[in-house]
C-alpha cells in the first residue's frame, strides 16, 4: 500500500500513449511527395542500408517511410502512396511506401509475394 506522500508525489493517472497514426489522419493510405530519398543503417545487431524516403504528406506532415524490396527508381520529388507498418530496426520509420503505385515502380521479375511489391504476373510459356 503506497504512503500518502507517494500518492501525492507520483499520482496515479494513466500514462498517455503517443499517437502513431497522427500523420495519417486515421486513413489507410496517404499520398505524399519525397523531398529526399536517403539510406540509413539499422539498429545494433543488424547491418545493412535501409532505403527510406522522407515524405511530405498531403496533410503537410513530414514522415519517414521505408521503401521495401530490392532496388527502387525514386529520385527527388516522386509522388508516392504511403501505408502504415513500422520497421523494427529503423528508429522513427513508422510507415511503408507502396510499390507499383504512382511514381514508385514495382519490382520486375519477382515471382513470390508479388502483390506486396507491385510485380506483374509472369508470362507463362
Amino acid at each position: 500500500m503506497p504512503t500518502f506522500n507517494q500518492l501525492i508525489r507520483h499520482g496515479r493517472e494513466e500514462k498517455r500513449r503517443t499517437d502513431r497514426t497522427r500523420a495519417s489522419d486515421q486513413c489507410p493510405q496517404k499520398q505524399g511527395v519525397c523531398p529526399r530519398v536517403p539510406t540509413r543503417t539499422p539498429k545494433k545487431p543488424n547491418s545493412a542500408l535501409r532505403k527510406i524516403a522522407k515524405v511530405r504528406l498531403s496533410n503537410r506532415h513530414d514522415i519517414f517511410a521505408h521503401i521495401p524490396g530490392e532496388g527502387h527508381n525514386s529520385q527527388e520529388h516522386p509522388i508516392v502512396l504511403v501505408r502504415g507498418g513500422r520497421v523494427k530496426d529503423s528508429p522513427g520509420v513508422k510507415s511503408h511506401c507502396i510499390r507499383g503505385v504512382k511514381d514508385l515502380l514495382g519490382i520486375p521479375d519477382r515471382r513470390r509475394g508479388r502483390s506486396k511489391y507491385g510485380a506483374e504476373r509472369p508470362k507463362s510459356k
